[in-house]
């Protein structure tokens, strides 16, 4: 078992690459949620992630042969940049595995850090078993994401942090994918602090390590899916599942609507970009997944702020309307002059603001002398909806809502 002066050496040897990373109150979420919630903000990490520490950790402390003949990994992103960044600053090749489905800012931030990006494989196992190939044919040292004591020793580097800021912490909040990062953690703040709880969260379309947390037993997933790349992972690794297995003290579950829902609060009301693995431990605590009692302080860890702009935008737009400051209509008019004129008229008396209108006249579904027009609307909350909806009834608009 890692020890926690195994994790204490780490930081000294780590030290140098990393940034000292703020740990700070959340004063939205914690009244929101009854707790005291202080926000480790590894998204602010070079590299945006805590993936640096395990990856920086492992190529310390490989041979200076080992290093010379280059390593690769295989990473959904943020594993591949700290991988990448960790070899630049040793002077090694470094090779990089990705899933195809990689978010182009991941592969970018791996080229750009000197790194070789292969993209292969649906998801990080097949990924996975393709970099094993790929080291084996070309005797480059693996660096495993989360499956290895010196990467784990370098990702509970946080927690040693963590409890040196705020001693009297009542839980550590991480995300679990791998496992690695839990790992790490709960080996430091058991060690410094054996009450504390450690609180793991999956997502629910990558749930593996919850499964066979509860059955005391690995149990794989056949398939993953889940908006929350970082932690996308299908197997359970044995040396990270005997950690866990031994040292936390919960697993809770969120779904992508929740994760959604988490990364939209965190950029509003904390004012912090974190993508969907980051945002997993905020989510649990919105939608009170965690067993902890009112007024309980608790570290969340952000592990990440690598989200595609493109994942980013489709969040922002589905929050705006379930939070009902947008309206998406689809309006039936006469196709004749002045039945938009009126439309536009109605809406503007309504206080509506329109932010796009598209118009249709040949749709299969409409009846002859009739047109569609699609109608985004920018709008002050639920009660203003009301209100619209009741204004086009009152005009004689036959709508439907997307």
């Amino acid at each position: 078992m890692i020890t926690i002066n195994e994790i204490k050496e780490a930081r000294e040897r780590i030290g140098a690459a990393l940034a000292k990373t703020p740990l700070a109150f959340g004063p939205f979420i914690s009244e929101q949620t009854g707790l005291n919630i202080f926000f480790k903000k590894e998204n602010l990490q070079n590299t945006g992630s805590f993936k640096l520490r395990g990856a920086f950790n492992k190529i310390a402390a490989i041979s200076d042969a080992e290093r010379a003949k280059g390593v690769i990994a295989a990473s959904a992103g943020n594993h591949a940049q700290g991988v990448a960044y960790s070899a630049r600053h040793f002077g090694v090749k470094s090779y990089i595995v990705m899933p195809e489905a990689t978010p182009l800012l991941k592969v970018n931030g791996v080229k750009n850090l000197g790194g070789a990006a292969i993209l292969r494989g649906a998801n990080y196992d097949e990924a996975y078993d393709y970099a094993l190939h790929y080291a084996k044919e070309r005797d480059l040292t693996f660096i495993h994401p989360f499956a290895d004591e010196a990467v784990i020793a370098g990702q509970g580097t946080i927690a040693l942090e963590m409890l040196e800021e705020i001693g009297d912490l009542h839980a550590i909040i991480a995300p679990i994918g791998g496992g690695g990062l839990i790992s790490g953690v709960a080996i430091a703040a058991k060690s410094i602090k054996p009450d504390i709880k450690i609180i793991g969260v999956n997502a629910a379309g990558a749930n593996a390590m919850k499964n066979s947390f509860y059955a005391k037993k690995p149990i794989n997933s056949q398939s993953v899916r889940t908006i929350a790349d970082g932690i996308a992972v299908r197997d359970v690794s044995p040396i990270t599942f005997k950690y866990i297995n031994s040292l936390v003290d919960e697993i809770a579950e969120v779904d992508d609507e929740e994760i959604a829902n988490a990364i939209l609060f965190l950029i509003e009301k904390q004012k912090l970009v974190v993508e969907g693995a980051g945002a997993v431990g905020a989510a649990a605590a919105l939608h009170n997944r965690l067993n902890l009692k009112k007024g309980s302080k608790v570290g969340v860890i952000l592990s990440g702020g690598n989200i595609d702009v493109t994942m980013l935008s489709v969040i922002i737009e589905k929050g705006l309307v379930k939070s009902h400051r947008k309206m998406l209509l689809i309006v039936t008019l006469i196709d004749k002059p002045g039945s938009l004129q009126k439309l536009s008229a109605a809406l503007s008396e309504a206080n509506a603001n329109i932010v796009h209108i598209d118009y249709d006249r040949v749709s299969k579904t409409l009846d002859y002398g009739d047109a569609y027009v699609s109608v985004a609307l920018e709008t002050k909350g639920a009660e203003h909806q009301e209100q619209i909806r009741a204004r086009l009834n009152a005009d004689g608009f036959s709508f439907t809502e997307v």
